[in-house]
């Protein structure tokens, strides 16, 4: 089980990654902010998986290889996320 301080960093990495994500992907998102958090916090794990799978998730200091690949899969994941996104028209 994931404790609470896990969950709350994957939280605050989600909304950092999103916002980077946004930054450097391509064209405009017309995503809500909640879709972008998600785009990031999916960044976040398959970032960690790629740099697992690499052999650089956990080094000495800081992982820049790690971070980079979450960057990367942030970006891809906002941009896919603002491709499939329809917003609802049915509003009461």
């Amino acid at each position: 089980m994931w404790s609470a301080s896990a969950i709350i960093g994957l939280l605050i990495a989600g909304i950092v990654l999103g916002i980077l994500g946004r930054l450097f992907a391509p064209g405009e998102q017309k995503i809500p902010f909640w879709l972008t958090i998600v785009a990031g916090i999916v960044g976040a794990l398959v970032g960690n998986l790629i740099a697992g799978w690499v052999g650089v998730k956990d080094t000495p200091g800081i992982d820049w290889w790690r971070h980079i690949f979450q960057i990367i899969a942030a970006i891809i994941a906002v941009t896919i996320a603002a491709a499939l996104y329809r917003p609802s028209r049915a509003r009461v």
